[in-house]
């Protein structure tokens, strides 16, 4: 499994639409893309402006599916206006998973 971790800094009054936006493209990614697993949207802790996508799918290539999708670019169409990242966190594959790579 292919898996990542990104983080966003959202403008305060933005904050409901990047929520909207994130779990519509979780939906829709996981309804539609085959190698889509999982993407969460994680609020931080102590910052309300931070948000972080946690992301796994079936392997690289059906990261570069969705990447080239058109759930990923809508959401990254709106989110662009009022979200600065990603900021990549973390990415690779699970330990002890020979077909994701």
């Amino acid at each position: 499994m292919y898996q990542f971790l990104v983080s966003f800094t959202v403008q305060s009054e933005h904050r409901d639409d990047f929520i909207r936006a994130a779990k519509k493209v979780a939906r829709d990614s996981i309804a539609n893309e085959p190698g889509s697993r999982r993407f969460e949207v994680i609020a931080d802790e102590k910052n309300p402006d931070i948000f972080y996508l946690n992301e796994v799918y079936a392997d690289a290539d059906a990261f570069n599916t969705h990447a080239s999708g058109p759930y990923f670019g809508a959401f990254f169409a709106e989110a662009s206006t009022y979200a600065e990242g990603p900021t990549w966190l973390m990415k690779g594959n699970l330990v002890g998973d020979e077909e994701a790579r």
